[in-house]
């Protein structure tokens, strides 16, 4: 029944997709006598080494956009309509689909031109550029663009015209002509013309020269001596004044006074002198600096009590003085949230409710503290053996966030350069069910910080405990899954009993936009270890050292995520993911702690299995059924590739395909077929396609993701194994909703 239903689905959507590629061939209804359908744009080059790619984001008109780079899906769907646009069925389908793209020489012309400036701009001086019409069947044309490159020019000699004696000793003293982005023998680039403008400026800028701005530098190139060679100069010009005709020298300028003062609604400023110092980089007596201007603002934009900064100089008449002037605008410090959730567990539904307190200015230097409550009650039903039929939960959560370094005989030079972040943060979890009693304590003190450009940021967990307490087991719980000698668990055993975890743990991330990567290690009872070896610790009758009669956890972890986005067109890219992560549990520990142990399948994994429903290995859950305790691993792999296109409206579409699978470093009896072999893992490493659909709001993304099993390492038939050439929607269809994208 299953089958029948999903073979008629995928019928449906084929026979759907096929009308509107067919009424795509209709669309020459909408175009007029006379008028042609643009069809097709193709770039072509006279010089192998001229990338075409570069110039496609320059050309005017582009024909009718593609789903998947493949299917115009939108202009059938325009297609589909009628021309009598009183009816509401034309005037839908034309606003979701696309109107066709017809000729305009105008508009073909005009990108000739462009391709022409672009060429110049990349070193090809006498680049030129040309199309050509192909004329087709059903009023459908394609263009093909032609670029004439020519001979590309290079810099022959680069000279300076420093016309500003004061400016040419600055420059001379701080090497900067000798780190030019100009050099012999480079294409003639003027992007690199406008970036050498850029960087002198900042330069200048940087050193006191308040008023000077790039217009001031331009260049003269010469090519009279023939060849493929240019000679540049660059010409930096004095100042003009008395109405832009009198010429006089570039001043100057010294920072003088330094003052705050309670702008907008603010009475007074909240912040200690102290703080304010530091946020500052802005120093009377050194020279006016734009980026320590910029530095401060962001400064005083990551404290959370300060609504926004507004910095202003005034110049002392007579003189090469800067006054500065701070208007520091501040935040309500205290506010309360209330957010109440409902729950679903297995059907066992719930509510919960969480109250925040926060306030934005604990010690008057910015620090932000909140406490955050929160209660939750689940009525628990057909639970034989179990007295108590409900769950429920409570918890409180304090942290305390410093916008600085916390950290012994710092210097003030570098408490002012940096931007971290110091947070303490301890909590408490109480969670009653019918089957145990559990108890959280966790308390971490970390650093967190970004680097100067913001595309770094950084990690450092110096000190992270968490105290696990199993105050109550029932005997039936104990008796099934703990005792009983014929269904015993080492691994579900072990996360059900007293664990103390001590670890240290970095972490760094990257995104240009492009490319993004996060590398995480951490560690855990080394200290613990090499304290109670020294001493002679206590151990218990598994042989484990313990701390306060609790045995201490000790692994050693290491994670590595990193995506590549490849752009097609405006419309489609395409994204790579590889995700790997290893944990070994070695001396006081021979296994990981449930929350450190990975699970493959899910949202964000291989997408052909639900969440925790693949691996470790070929291992399979009794009858098929996904077994949370035991299908968990020391090693995960991850390979996804997806791409994406915009559909219409906000809505996107994804074409996917998932690999990976996790694996235990060590062979455990209740995963068999789960332990990590050179010679035999990649024969296990599960494979799923699917597609997914986004909802894409800006501030959020919604997705839905349907996935299929292709290849299943853990298979009782060949049938299962090699699910993409024998597909069954009741085994292999997986459904994912998520916020956010996947990677």
């Amino acid at each position: 029944m299953a089958k029948r239903l999903s073979n008629n689905i995928i019928l449906s959507l084929l026979a759907v997709l096929s009308a509107v590629l067919v009424s795509g061939c209709s669309a020459s209804k909408f175009v007029p006598e006379g008028r042609w359908l643009l069809d097709e744009v193709e770039i072509k080059s006279d010089e192998k080494e001229l990338d075409e790619s570069l110039f496609m984001p320059y050309v005017r008109q582009r024909e009718n956009s593609k789903w998947f780079s493949l299917f115009k899906i939108p202009l059938g769907t325009y297609a589909l309509s009628g021309r009598d646009t009183t009816k509401w069925i034309n005037r839908k389908l034309q606003d979701i689909g696309e109107q066709p793209v017809l000729l305009d020489s105008a508009q073909a012309d005009l990108t000739c031109g462009d391709f022409a400036e672009v060429m110049r701009g990349l070193g090809y001086v006498r680049g030129t550029a040309d199309y050509e019409v192909e004329f087709g069947k059903k009023r459908k044309a394609k263009v093909v663009y032609s670029l004439h490159p020519g001979q590309r020019f290079r810099l022959r000699s680069v000279s300076y015209d420093i016309q500003d004696p004061g400016v040419d000793s600055l420059l001379a003293g701080i090497g900067a002509l000798g780190h030019s982005r100009l050099r012999s023998g480079m294409p003639f680039l003027v992007n690199e013309l406008d970036a050498e403008r850029e960087r002198i400026t900042d330069l200048l800028n940087n050193n006191g020269y308040f008023y000077f701005h790039k217009d001031f530098i331009t260049y003269s190139a010469d090519t009279v001596r023939g060849g493929d060679g240019i000679d540049l100069t660059l010409h930096l010009h004095k100042n003009l004044v008395g109405g832009g005709t009198a010429e006089a020298e570039h001043e100057r300028f010294v920072i003088g006074d330094v003052k705050f003062h309670a702008s907008g609604e603010t009475e007074r400023i909240p912040l200690r002198r102290s703080v304010l110092d530091e946020n500052t980089l802005i120093e009377p007596g050194k020279p006016y600096n734009a980026g320590d201007l910029q530095k401060t603002y962001n400064r005083f934009g990551r404290l959370g009590i300060v609504k926004y900064t507004n910095i202003k100089f005034t110049e002392r008449p007579d003189s090469n003085i800067l006054d500065c002037d701070i208007g520091i605008s501040s935040n309500k410090i205290n506010s309360i949230s209330f957010q109440p959730e409902g729950t679903n567990t297995a059907g066992d539904f719930g509510a919960a409710a969480s109250l925040t307190y926060e306030n934005r200015n604990l010690f008057r230097g910015a620090e932000t503290f909140s406490v955050k409550l929160r209660g939750a009650f689940e009525a628990i039903t057909g639970l034989e053996g179990y007295q108590n039929q409900d769950y429920e939960e409570y918890s409180v959560e304090t942290r305390l966030m410093f916008p600085r370094f916390v950290v012994p005989f710092l210097s003030r030079a570098f408490r002012r350069r940096s931007t971290a972040v110091s947070e303490l943060s301890v909590s408490y979890n109480l969670q009653n069910r019918p089957e145990f009693h559990r108890r959280v304590f966790t308390a971490a003190w970390r650093y967190l910080w970004n680097d100067a450009a913001g595309k770094r940021s950084y990690k450092f967990d110096l000190l992270d405990l968490n105290y696990i307490y199993m105050p109550w087991i029932s005997s039936t719980f104990r008796e099934e899954y703990l005792d009983d000698v014929n269904n015993r668990n080492s691994i579900l055993r072990y996360n059900y009993e007293d664990l103390f975890i001590m670890k240290l743990g970095f972490g760094m991330s990257f995104n240009n936009g492009v490319d993004a990567y996060k590398v995480n290690v951490e560690t855990s009872g080394n200290l613990l270890s090499g304290i109670s070896h020294a001493i002679g610790g206590k151990r218990n009758d598994d042989g484990q050292y313990t701390l306060f009669n609790i045995a201490f956890a000790q692994y050693a972890k290491a994670d590595f995520d990193y995506t590549h986005l490849f752009r097609i067109d405006r419309n489609n890219s395409l994204t790579f993911h590889v995700g790997l992560g290893v944990a070994y549990p070695y001396g006081n520990s021979t296994i990981l702690p449930f929350e450190k142990r990975y699970f493959s399948g899910g949202a964000n994994s291989v997408r052909g299995w639900s969440v925790r429903g693949l691996g470790p290995g070929k291992f399979k859950g009794t009858d098929g059924a996904i077994d949370f305790i035991n299908q968990t691993g020391d090693l995960k792999l991850d390979l996804n590739l997806e791409l994406r296109s915009f559909l219409f409206w906000k809505i996107y579409g994804a074409v996917f395909v998932d690999a990976g699978n996790i694996w235990t470093l060590r062979a455990y009896e209740e995963q068999p077929g789960g332990q990590f072999k050179f010679d035999e893992f990649y024969k296990q490493i599960a494979v799923a396609y699917g597609l997914g659909i986004r909802f894409n709001f800006d501030f959020f993304i919604l997705r839905f993701d349907m996935g299929m099993k292709a290849v299943n390492p853990a298979y009782e038939s060949a049938k299962e194994h090699y699910a993409i050439f024998h597909p069954d929607f009741s085994r292999d269809f997986a459904f994912h909703f998520a916020v956010g994208l996947p990677f």
